[in-house]
C-alpha cells in the first residue's frame, strides 16, 4: 500500500477470493458480499457463464483497436439498442466516461443544429463521476473542493421538485441530466410525475434528456433499466458497473437523430467496446434472461423490504427503507459508520450512501437462505450499535 495513492478510504480488509454471493478475505474470513463491488457483480463471484465467456474470449482475442470491426461489439450494441429502444451505441471503460460521452454529443448535437447551446441542467445530491467534468455535472460540493476553476455551463436543482426545474429550463438549456434512482446521494427515487415533467420540459424547450443508469441499470432496479418502471423514453442514456458483470465497461445509448452527430474523430477509446469486455457483457446479458433474473430481483426484493421494515419497527435507530429492486437503503438518525463496521464484524458487507443512510446492493442472483441469512446478521449488528 506504500505506493498506491490514498484516493479511497478503504476498511481494513483485504478480499481475496469469491464464490456466489460470498467472499473471503486474506484471513479466510467469509462474508455475505452485499456492496457487490458497488453494484458491479451483477451475478456475483466466479459465476459458471461468465468465467466461460471471458476464458473464451481471452484465447481468441482480448483486445482489437477501433479501426475494425469487431463483432462481439456489433452484437452487444444491437441488444443493448433493443433492450432500451435507442438506436446507436458509443462503448467506453466506466460510467465516468459514458457521462463523459454523453455530454460531449450533447454539445456537438446543438452545434450541428447550429445552436451555441451548452448549459446542462443536473440535481443536488445527484453523482455522474469523478473527471473534471463529470464531478461538476455532480451536484454534491464535497466532490469539487480544491479542483477549481470547474468546467463552466452547469446549472443545479432540488430533487424531484418539477417546478424548480421548469424555472429553469429555457432556450439556453442544452439538456437535463438526472438519476431515476440516486444511488451515492441517498437512494432516493425519482417520482414518476418528475421524470415525465422533465421529459415534457425537455421536449417543450428543444433539449435532451439523458437518463444516467449507472448504477440502476442491466436488471438492478427488477425491470432491465429504472426507466422502464418510470414510463420514461430518454435520448441518451448512460451504463456501466453491472453491464461487465466485474469486467470494466461502459456504454452510452442515444436515438439516431442525436447519435448522428457522433461521426468519425469526434470522440472514441482505446479499450472501449473490445471483445473481452463485450463477451462479459453479452454474458451477463444472456445470464440475466436464461435465469430469469428480473423476476428473481423482484422476488428477493419484496423479501428484503419486508425483512427491513421488520427492523425498522423494532430499532429507533433506523427510519425508513428506500430504493427499487435490489438497490436499497435504510435511513438512520444517526452515521451509519458504526453499523457498516458491526455488519462487517458479522461477516456482512455494506456500505453508506451519505452520512445517514446504510446501502444494501447483493448480487442479483442472491438467493433466498442467503437473503435470509444477510437479515439475520443485520439485526446482530443492530443489536450491538444499539445496546
Amino acid at each position: 500500500m506504500n505506493y498506491v495513492m490514498k484516493t479511497y478510504g478503504r476498511y481494513p480488509l483485504t478480499l481475496v477470493k469469491g464464490e456466489g454471493s460470498w467472499v473471503w478475505d486474506d484471513q479466510n474470513n467469509k462474508y455475505l458480499d452485499f456492496v457487490a463491488g458497488i453494484a458491479v457483480n451483477t451475478l456475483g463471484h466466479a459465476h459458471p457463464a461468465l468465467l466461460q465467456a471471458i476464458q473464451t474470449q481471452a484465447s481468441q482475442m482480448i483486445h482489437c483497436s477501433n479501426l475494425y470491426h469487431i463483432p462481439r461489439q456489433i452484437e452487444l450494441a444491437e441488444q443493448l439498442c433493443t433492450l432500451a429502444g435507442l438506436d446507436r451505441a458509443f462503448f467506453c471503460n466506466s460510467g465516468a466516461e459514458a457521462n463523459e460521452a454523453a455530454m460531449k454529443l450533447v454539445r456537438k448535437y446543438h452545434h450541428d443544429q447550429g445552436t451555441e447551446r451548452h448549459e446542462i441542467i443536473t440535481a443536488t445530491q445527484s453523482f455522474h463521476g469523478r473527471t473534471m467534468q463529470t464531478l461538476t455535472a455532480t451536484g454534491q460540493d464535497k466532490v469539487k473542493v480544491g479542483f477549481a476553476p470547474l468546467p463552466v455551463g452547469f446549472r443545479y436543482v432540488p430533487y424531484n421538485d418539477l417546478s424548480a426545474l421548469a424555472a429553469v429550463v429555457s432556450e439556453h438549456t442544452a439538456a437535463v441530466l438526472l438519476e431515476p434512482l440516486q444511488g451515492e446521494g441517498g437512494v432516493n427515487i425519482a417520482t414518476q410525475a418528475y421524470l415525465q415533467g422533465a421529459r415534457e420540459l425537455c421536449d417543450k424547450h428543444g433539449a435532451l434528456l439523458i437518463l444516467d443508469e449507472v448504477q440502476t441499470g442491466i436488471g438492478r432496479t427488477g425491470t432491465m433499466f429504472a426507466f422502464e418502471q418510470l414510463s420514461v423514453q430518454p435520448d441518451i442514456l448512460t451504463l456501466a458497473k453491472g453491464l461487465g458483470g466485474g469486467v470494466p465497461i461502459g456504454a452510452m445509448l442515444a436515438c439516431e437523430a442525436v447519435a448522428a452527430s457522433f461521426s468519425p474523430g469526434t470522440h472514441g477509446s482505446t479499450f472501449g467496446g473490445n471483445p473481452l469486455s463485450c463477451a462479459a457483457a453479452l454474458a451477463v446479458l444472456k445470464t440475466v434472461e436464461q435465469e430469469s433474473l428480473l423476476r428473481h430481483v423482484k422476488q428477493r426484493s419484496d423479501q428484503l423490504v419486508q425483512g427491513l421494515n421488520q427492523l425498522v419497527k423494532r430499532f429507533d435507530v433506523l427510519v425508513d427503507v428506500r430504493g427499487m429492486g435490489l438497490l436499497r437503503g435504510v435511513g438512520c438518525d444517526r452515521d451509519v459508520a458504526p453499523l457498516i463496521e458491526a455488519c462487517r464484524r458479522h461477516g456482512l458487507l455494506v456500505l453508506g450512501a451519505g452520512p445517514k443512510v446504510l446501502r444494501l446492493l447483493p448480487p442479483l442472483n442472491i438467493s433466498e437462505e442467503e437473503l435470509e441469512q444477510a437479515l439475520m446478521r443485520l439485526e446482530m449488528s443492530l443489536n450491538e450499535v444499539s445496546a
